[in-house]
């Protein structure tokens, strides 16, 4: 009988630690968007434009410094639809104060996450459209 309790309440442990598709995604999410932030941040100090592009790995920052910065998902299976824009397949972070309007869509499994910026405000994650 004891056993019996000893496995339920493992069992209702591992499902409740269990990571799922969306926190996994909204990690990565918040950490982009901290991630675009400082590249904004670098850009502007260098006064030298930083670019993100997303890469069959993960991703990749382009200037100066940027090989100081992640290249990769925390979740491997975070992929980036973009959306439309003048140049929707790279993200200028700089080096002006203001930049143009800017958002990419991370999915995972079903899930969608936004992250965006109207060049004034920083990168944030908001609720995919």
């Amino acid at each position: 009988m004891v056993i019996s309790i000893i496995a339920i309440a493992s069992a209702g442990v591992s499902f409740a630690i269990r990571d799922s598709a969306q926190t996994a995604l909204d990690r990565d999410g918040e950490r982009l968007a901290a991630l675009l932030e400082s590249g904004r941040a670098l850009s502007r100090t260098s006064g030298r434009a930083l670019r993100w592009r997303d890469t069959p790995q993960g991703f990749s920052f382009e200037g100066l410094n940027a090989d100081n910065l992640p290249q990769n998902w925390l979740n491997p299976q975070t992929a980036v639809q973009w959306d439309a824009g003048t140049n929707p397949q790279v993200l200028t972070l700089g080096p002006e104060p203001i930049i143009e309007p800017q958002a990419i869509t991370l999915v995972q499994e079903g899930h969608k996450l936004r992250i965006a910026t109207n060049g004034l405000r920083p990168f944030a994650v908001q609720a995919a459209p």
